[in-house]
């Protein structure tokens, strides 16, 4: 990607200067803190054109720092990769620098040599700035909501202010994403109220879980039919022992849910507790499925049964708070509840030819509910987390997601706001060996979505969406999930947001 840019610049005229040196004893030239950021951008002229070249995913805090302060033109730059997924950490990264307030230009590109990608590059060049067309979001208030759904938004958002909800969150800040922390003054608005619980919190529950109840919980998975790739070699395998430890964990957040009263509950997953506990992803997905393993009080009863408890995955509070609505939403008009984040993490054009739509490819490391999957429990597995990541293991809740019609939403900070963009989409069967390589090109051992977004293409996504996450919910039907849309829009619009539409319906009409 270095390569191809420092080429791109020489034959405009300019040159590329890196701003950090390579490190041959770690045998790369990423920055790796916070405080090796710093101590970068302190040589960095702030007057001059700065470049954020994104072709892995980054953690935001490393660099936001600097880039808050910078008072030259900024472009964030990523490679189209879903190997390297460079869309992903810029995505992260501009939707921080929305939050902060900061200006910048953004592009992407697969190869550099695209005349969107050329023609943005050389405007930034010459003139500081570089933008993209949205003529695919509409504000809420230029729709026609149907009268049923402002009724259920209504009362909903009635509820919410009286009653009001707690959203418990296991330290904030996962990762750096700075854009996932909604200020409190932003939130109380809606009804919703944080609970700040710790990570050692989690851990210390878990560890006071019973070897009978965790038995107990993986005893309930494999009567369900989700199949475990269990080896012996605890460094590079999945062993029970890791996910009885996963069990405890589920347990442990359940009651520990319940005890606080927490309506939707964030665990950090990639900070604190990877040094103390296996991978969380089996435990978010299954706390986000409305079939999961009972859990029980002290007095014998049932937490929260058939239901699932919302779980935002890396503490991520905007999608904390759009799960929570779209529970709501969906349990009022009767739809499907179980909801969950992807990663926006890569798109392409179907190789099988089985579509001649483009197909985003959304995937998660494990969250996603079995709700989503073909077969439900049944038709998933679970893999042993990369070593990379996790070097304690851990499973996944791997599936692919079945065909159906989906609300796509993403709640983000702009101008010390609160904003929801919601869209239409619906998920698509793709041959095996199309989603093979798909999963190749990317993680094979979390959950895919193949998703055909209406009304929005590729270049209009990456120009507006202000995350590496969205949101994703089922609706029985093409009609149930318009009106679920405009329901989730109506309430969100209701308690204070700031509600766009993006694209079209799927008839192809305007909403």
């Amino acid at each position: 990607m270095e390569k191809k840019l420092s080429a791109v610049f020489a034959s405009l005229g300019a040159k590329l200067v890196r701003a950090h040196p390579y490190k041959p004893a770690v045998k790369h030239g990423f920055i790796g803190s916070q405080k090796e950021g710093m101590k970068v951008f302190s040589r960095i002229d702030p007057e001059a054109p700065l470049v954020v070249a994104e072709s892995v995913w980054q953690y935001s805090h490393h660099l936001l720092h600097g880039l808050i302060s910078h008072r030259g033109p900024i472009l964030t730059v990523a490679n189209w990769s879903g190997t390297w997924p460079g869309l992903v950490g810029m995505l992260n990264l501009n939707g921080s620098l929305t939050k902060a307030g900061v200006k910048y230009s953004t592009l992407w590109s697969e190869n550099f040599d695209d005349a969107l990608f050329l023609e943005g590059f050389e405007r930034w060049l010459r003139t500081g700035s570089t933008t993209h067309r949205t003529s695919h979001v509409r504000p809420l208030r230029r729709a026609t909501v149907p009268s049923r759904a402002r009724a259920v938004a209504r009362k909903i958002a009635a509820d919410l202010r009286v009653r009001k909800s707690i959203m418990g969150v296991f330290d904030e800040g996962c990762m750096g994403m700075y854009n996932a922390i909604i200020p409190d003054e932003l939130l109380f608005p809606t009804g919703v109220y944080k609970e700040r619980l710790s990570q050692s919190a989690l851990f210390y529950a878990a560890t006071h879980v019973s070897d009978t109840d965790a038995k107990a919980v993986l005893a309930w998975y494999k009567k369900q039919g989700l199949k475990f790739h269990f080896g012996s070699n605890e460094k590079t395998d999945l062993t029970p022992r890791q996910v009885l430890w996963q069990c405890k964990t589920y347990v442990a957040a359940v009651r520990l849910a319940d005890e606080f009263g927490c309506e939707t509950i964030g665990i950090q997953y990639q900070q604190g507790l990877k040094d103390l506990l296996p991978a969380s992803d089996l435990v978010e997905g299954t706390l986000n499925s409305t079939v999961r393993p009972p859990v029980k009080r002290a007095d014998g009863s049932v937490i929260r049964a058939g239901e699932p408890i919302p779980h935002f995955n890396e503490v991520d509070e905007c999608a904390g708070l759009d799960g929570l609505f779209t529970d709501r939403v969906h349990k009022a008009l009767g739809q499907p509840r179980a909801n969950t984040l992807h990663d926006l993490r890569w798109g392409d054009w179907d190789r099988s030819r089985t579509t001649a739509d483009y197909v985003w490819v959304f995937l998660i490391s494990g969250s996603a509910p079995a709700d989503h999957h073909i077969g439900g429990w049944a038709g998933s597995d679970s893999l042993r987390q990369p070593a990379m990541y996790f070097r304690l293991g851990g499973g996944t809740l791997r599936g692919i997601a079945k065909p159906g019609e989906i609300v796509w939403s993403r709640v983000f900070v702009e101008n010390s706001k609160l904003k929801m963009d919601l869209g239409r989409a619906k998920v698509i069967t793709l041959p095996a060996a199309e989603t093979e390589r798909r999963w190749r090109e990317t993680t094979p051992q979390w959950p895919i979505m193949h998703a055909v977004t209406y009304g929005v293409s590729r270049d209009q996504m990456m120009a507006r969406h202000k995350s590496n996450h969205i949101q994703v919910a089922y609706a029985k039907s093409a009609r149930e999930a318009d009106l679920a849309l405009y329901t989730k829009a109506a309430l969100a619009a209701e308690l204070g947001l700031e509600v766009s539409l993006c694209g079209t319906k799927a008839d192809g009409g305007a909403f």
